[in-house]
């Protein structure tokens, strides 16, 4: 299919196709996502419950991967790691499973640990703060074959910071000059229905010229606290070796580490003394879901850690979502989602700014 506009392509629909209900008709216009450093797909979550097709879903971890394919079915969710695939093997990839010509959407929260404050030693020279203009350069030559109507870069707060401002900077800049307008914004979960105060970057991008209006996410009322999302849990399942998820209370994620720390058995001893151990209030929202392999945040009784799946409640994923891997995979695909509902607003704030609401 040669490359056209989209909008110009379905202007000249028959119009027997223009009677069918205006959802269906907006669901059709609405461009295929291609998803960058997926990870267990938080992102794509929101933008699939707000209509989109997610068609190729990449990124790094096997675990995560293996997560995706369990909840997307319908997605081409691939092991790659983007570094080594750069641009072109990206673009190759992406022609195998997405027609030529349709329009697309490309989003994706590139690995963000060389950019976050948490990361006391992170420099400017992180090898992961390329990770931006390997967006960009990906985002770039797949203009060559599709329409790219919206990008969609999420990343944590640090990104903005001085030491790191020339990447952020370049990335808005060049945004601009390859053919989008460009709006950014600082998003707190806590303003999306998640439990969970936790803040980030949110670029979107719009293909010029197309008469577009502005991506505005909506807020909304949802959950506010711990208690509120995890109050009524049973206890989890506490890690051994040879585990059968499938009898688990609650969710095959409700399992923990062993409280082995002697401060657990003195729960009202436990402050909020850093990143280690860092513990839950009932009736307050919970910090940024952010862990290391052994810092999952204390439950709010003192005496464990959260479970996989009390953190995955604190994300905002459906009760039907379930992660792959073992307990230190899961970790790390918790920590690093993008949470589902504010994901969500995004998507639904790009679907009305093109005009498909």
């Amino acid at each position: 299919m040669p490359k056209a506009s989209w909008r110009r392509r379905y202007d000249r629909a028959p119009q027997q196709l223009l009677s069918t209900s205006r959802i269906a008709a907006a669901e059709r216009r609405l461009p295929t996502v291609v998803s960058l450093f997926s990870g267990a797909g938080g992102l794509d979550l929101g933008f699939k419950e707000a209509g989109f097709s997610v068609a190729v879903a990449l990124d790094s971890s096997e675990a995560a991967i293996r997560t995706h394919k369990r909840n997307f079915p319908d997605t081409n969710s691939a092991v790659a790691d983007l570094s080594l695939l750069k641009a072109a093997g990206v673009v190759a990839h992406v022609e195998k499973h997405v027609p030529l010509g349709i329009p697309i959407g490309v989003i994706g929260g590139p690995p963000c640990q060389g950019f976050s404050r948490a990361n006391t030693q992170s420099t400017a020279d992180d090898p992961r703060n390329a990770y931006p203009a390997l967006y960009l350069d990906i985002v770039r030559k797949l203009q060559h074959t599709y329409d790219v109507e919206f990008v969609v870069f999420e990343n944590v707060l640090g990104i903005r910071d001085k030491k790191h401002a020339p990447v952020y900077e370049m990335l808005v800049a060049r945004l601009d000059a390859i053919g989008f307008d460009v709006t950014e914004e600082e998003l707190c979960a806590l303003d999306f229905g998640v439990p969970q105060d936790r803040r980030r970057i949110v670029v979107r991008g719009l293909r010029k010229g197309q008469g577009y209006a502005s991506v505005a996410p909506r807020k909304r009322i949802g959950k506010q606290t711990v208690a509120e999302a995890i109050g009524l849990l049973t206890p989890p399942v506490f890690f051994a070796r040879n585990l059968d998820p499938s009898v688990f209370p609650e969710h095959p994620n409700h399992w923990t580490m062993q409280p082995k720390s002697s401060r657990f058995l003195e729960p009202d001893e436990i402050t909020e003394d850093g990143r280690s151990f860092k513990r839950l209030r009932w009736n307050e929202s919970s910090p940024t879901i952010a862990f290391g392999h052994r810092e999952i945040h204390v439950h709010p009784s003192g005496t464990r850690r959260l479970s996989i799946f009390e953190a995955m409640r604190l994300q905002g994923f459906p009760d039907r979502f379930v992660l792959e891997g073992n307990l230190s995979e899961q970790v790390e695909q918790v920590s690093n989602a993008v949470p589902p509902p504010l994901a969500r607003s995004v998507a639904r704030a790009i679907r009305r700014a093109l005009g498909a609401a």
